[in-house]
């Protein structure tokens, strides 16, 4: 998806790809720098840039359970 997107920004914006991975990848990473780790996983997950390995995760759910908490969270569950 992060492909899609640099074509889009490179099109309407009228600059070449390499312009507009380095604008894309920009404000991934500035929004990213604001949100949860988790949820900024998920953000990558979404547009397939790869995250950064933290480690192996203590969740026994692996993911699924790290996505379902950070959803819960979202919708207010404490």
């Amino acid at each position: 998806m992060a492909n899609e997107i640099v074509k889009m920004v490179a099109k309407k914006a009228n600059i070449s790809e390499p312009i507009a991975q380095i604008a894309v990848d920009t404000v991934l990473n500035m929004v990213k720098s604001k949100l949860p780790a988790s949820v900024a996983g998920i953000l990558d997950s979404f547009t397939g840039t790869p995250q950064k390995s933290t480690g192996k995760s203590n969740n026994p759910l692996g993911d699924l359970g790290s996505i379902a908490g950070t959803l819960g969270g979202l919708l207010g569950k404490k």
